[in-house]
């Protein structure tokens, strides 16, 4: 690797604001904000929105879409219209 080009990779602290997790990690992104960390030192730290702390996927909070019953209830409703052909014009 050439040097100097790169930037620098550090351990950094993500901080989820809304599941009031922490997660130390190595990063190159930068922060003016520091955080002591459980280990006594201090480390960079980035707040997020969303994490796996708290995001429905992750927590098994999601809701599952009923598309089954979504397309049924569309068929219900346009099933028997069908629109006009369109004709083509030079």
């Amino acid at each position: 690797m050439q040097k100097n080009i790169h930037p620098q990779y550090r351990p950094v602290v993500f901080r989820d604001r809304s599941a009031g997790e922490s997660f130390l990690t190595n990063s190159t992104r930068t922060s003016d904000k520091t955080v002591t960390w459980e280990d006594g030192r201090e480390y960079p730290v980035i707040d997020v929105e969303v994490s796996s702390a708290s995001h429905p996927f992750w927590t098994g909070r999601g809701t599952v879409l009923d598309t089954a019953g979504r397309v049924e209830r569309f068929r219900r409703r346009y099933g028997d219209k069908v629109l006009p052909a369109r004709t083509a014009t030079a």
